[in-house]
Parts: C-alpha cells; structure tokens; sequence
C-alpha cells in the first residue's frame, strides 16, 4: 500500500530534528519570548499535518515561523504551508497535488527573489525520473463550485496563444498579463466544477503558461522561480497524460542546467526525456541539448554521436512538431553544433558552423539571434579577429538590450572581460563602453 506523502509541516521538523513533541515546546517558548503564552500540544501539531488538516492561525504561524527561523515577510507572502523550510524542492510526481504544485510555483515567486541558482541538481534528476517512470493518474473528484464554461476555457486559449505569439521585443511586456491569467487558471483548477474534457483544458492550458511563465524568469535570471514554475509545467502535463510536453519542459530545465553550468544534471534529465518521446523534431532538440552538455564535460566522441541523431532527427522530421519544439530548425542545428565544437577547442569549424546558422534564423527570433551572436563573436575572438569579434558583441549587446533579457546581457557582459587586453584594437573600446552603460 503506497503511503501518503508528508505534510510539508512533518518535512520541516524532519529537517531540524524536531518531533511533534518537540515542536510544541519549541512554540511555547517562542510565544514566552512575546510575554505571550501558548497552549500548544503534540496533539495539535498532528492536526495541523494531517491532509486537509486547519492551518494554524496567523498568531502560531508566525511563532512556528521563528522557530524554523523564517523570516515573518516570507510567512506573509507565501501562506501555509508554502513558507515552510523543505518546499523549495518540487512536489513529487503521481502524489495527486498536481494543483498545489501550480500554486506553489507562483507563490514562490511571488517573493520575486533574484538568484542564480535553479532547483537543486539532484531533485531535477528525480523529478525527471519520476516523470519518465510514472503513469499518469487523472483526477477522480470534482472540485466543489460553480461550473466552468468550455467557451471561457476557449476564451482563455486563444488569448494566451495571441501572448505567446507575440514578437520577442514585445514578450518583456506580457509577463504580469500571463500572471493574471495563469492565476485564473489555477482559481479555476481548485474551486470550481467542470466536466473531464474541460478540466484536461485547464490542465494543459496551466501547464503551457507555466512553461512561458518560467523562460519570462529564466530570461531575468530568477532561476529559482523559472524552475519551480517548470516542475508546475511538468506536473500538469504529466497529469493529462501529454508526453510530448512533459518532454519539452525537461528540456528547458535541461538547458537551464546547462547554462548554470551543471552538465551532468543536463544530460541525466535529457535522457529520461529521450525515453518518452518519438516525434522527431522533439528528439532532434533533446539530443542537440544533451551533445552541448556532452562538449561542456569534454567527451568529444559521445557529443558528436548526438550531434549526428539530432542531424538524423531534424532530417527524417515530416509531420507538424509540437508546440514547444516547432521553432527548431537547421539554423539551430548548424549554431549550437558549432557552440559545441568551441568547447571541444575546435574554434575553426565551430565559427563557420554559427555563421551559417546565424545567417539562417529568422528575423523574428531575437532573443535566439542575441544568444547566437554572442556565440560567434567568442569563436571570432578565439580565431584572433578581435575588431570583428567586438562588432559582433556590440550587436548582441544592443540586441539584447532591446529585448529586455538580462541573462543575455550577462552572458555578453562576461565575454566582455574577454577583450581587456586589446584596448587599442578598432571597435573595442566602444563595445565596452556600451557594456559599462548597460551593467
């Protein structure tokens, strides 16, 4: 018989060796340090874990705050049980909280803390292991409420489709709209009724805007919140049974990984990915993702046999690809093979490989296009073309800026260094003049 899963009160204690008992006296003594007394007792902790338990009061709450030394802004601002200490890794998959995983997600953001770290490496790889192993289990209870009518559902489609939609100039702008909406969503999810189809609608419609919500993070750096609202992603997609999408958030956790630099987390989570999905543009990607991971560690020989599968893939590709995959194209394939030949050391044929490919992408993918430029102006600068190299920066830098997306000011901003020692050469001191302004 599968046991139900802890409360996140019970991981709390667990984490500072506490027992119930234990907490309650702990509690008595933080209410004495208010000259306050409180009459708490093993048996009220139990009650305040127990599933669906009544949440303890804002006076205990901020008492049992300071005995996990949790600062009383964080109690405030994400409620019960969000705030507890343990709840920065993401809710287990098949345990049925799939809900109170798409909440979690956005009340963690709500502290809109800036950190460079995503989710810990080793909870990515297990919820990806999870999610590679588990048949999806759908919701057997309706939620109490007033019915949800299908042509709102409609309604709420077809406007986050026109957001998304929207040029990548434009995107910076959407990010408190798709707020709104997933919020909607979400309300709905938890408090009203809706018949089987309508509900799966609202589950794959919060699972694509928690997907766009986490790269609107990514792209500014909030990692921590990109993650958490990607681990929400996957367990909606995960809930309706959709495999293709569940295979296309791990691999945005996956190239979150590989931009913090955690290449083995990268490719552990590419390959349960792999294992799930046959549709051959969503396998050209994974493998392209997991051969830069590959290059990142230096193992040249199994990074080109994933090159070759994802060049193999993008070829045999006919049929429409999925929604978060169908961008991916030759350009791609040409830049990010070349961006793994420069970490292999093989600076010559890697800038002939970006150039083609930079030349390839579409106008309208500018945050890709800052990325690729500042690929090729490293290449440049490797191959001893600094003035070149410097124009090509200074283009990414000024892209970048455009778009609003700090992550790719920092990668440009840290190549920056790169140029230090060539002051007197053309075009050098007018990149770095531009990076001071935009730091």
């Amino acid at each position: 018989m599968d046991t139900l899963p802890k409360h996140p009160l019970a991981i709390a204690r667990d984490l500072f060796g506490l027992s119930q008992s234990d907490l309650a006296e702990a509690i008595k003594q933080a209410a004495r340090r208010h000259d306050r007394r409180a009459g708490t007792t093993k048996q009220q902790v139990s009650v305040w874990e127990r599933p669906g338990g009544r949440a303890p009061d804002a006076w205990y709450q901020q008492l049992i705050g300071e005995v996990f030394k949790v600062d009383h802004d964080r109690v405030t601002a994400l409620g019960w049980p969000y705030w507890l200490p343990g709840q920065d890794t993401p809710v287990d998959l098949g345990t049925g909280e799939t809900v109170a995983a798409l909440r979690k997600a956005q009340r963690q953001a709500m502290l809109n803390r800036r950190t460079l770290l995503g989710l810990a490496p080793a909870a990515l790889t297990t919820l990806a292991q999870q999610w590679a192993t588990l048949d999806p289990a759908l919701a057997a209870s309706a939620a109490d409420g007033q019915a949800v009518a299908p042509e709102f559902v409609t309604y709420l489609e077809s406007s986050v489709k026109r957001l998304a939609g929207m040029a990548t100039a434009d995107r910076q702008h959407s990010a408190q709209i798709l707020d709104s909406y997933y919020d909607t969503v979400i309300g709905l999810l938890e408090k009203c009724r809706s018949d089987r189809a309508t509900k799966e609608r609202l589950y794959t419609l919060a699972s694509s805007l928690a997907q766009t919500i986490g790269w609107h993070r990514f792209d500014h750096e909030h990692h921590t919140d990109a993650g958490h609202y990607w681990s929400a992603a996957l367990h909606a997609a995960h809930h309706v049974g959709d495999r293709d999408r569940g295979a296309g958030i791990l691999s945005d956790l996956a190239y979150q990984s590989i931009w913090l630099g955690q290449a083995g987390t990268a490719i552990d989570v590419l390959d349960h990915a792999l294992s799930r999905t046959q549709d051959a543009t969503a396998r050209s990607l994974l493998h392209l993702r997991k051969a830069r991971a590959l290059a990142m560690t230096g193992d040249a020989r199994a990074c080109r046999r994933d090159l070759d599968a994802a060049e193999h893939a993008l070829n045999t590709a006919t049929g429409a690809a999925p929604a978060w995959c169908s961008w991916m194209s030759p350009a791609d394939l040409a830049v990010d093979s070349g961006r793994c030949l420069i970490d292999l050391g093989e600076t010559g044929p890697a800038l002939r490989q970006i150039t083609q490919g930079v030349a390839l992408l579409p106008t309208a993918r500018d945050k890709t296009r800052a990325v690729f430029l500042a690929y090729e102006a490293e290449a440049l600068l490797r191959q001893g073309e600094i003035d070149h190299s410097a124009a090509t920066a200074h283009e990414a830098l000024i892209l970048a800026q455009r778009i609003g997306a700090s992550r790719c000011l920092r990668q440009i901003s840290d190549l920056a260094r790169d140029y230090e020692p060539h002051l007197k050469v053309p075009g050098v001191q007018q990149f770095l003049s531009t990076v001071r302004t935009a730091a």
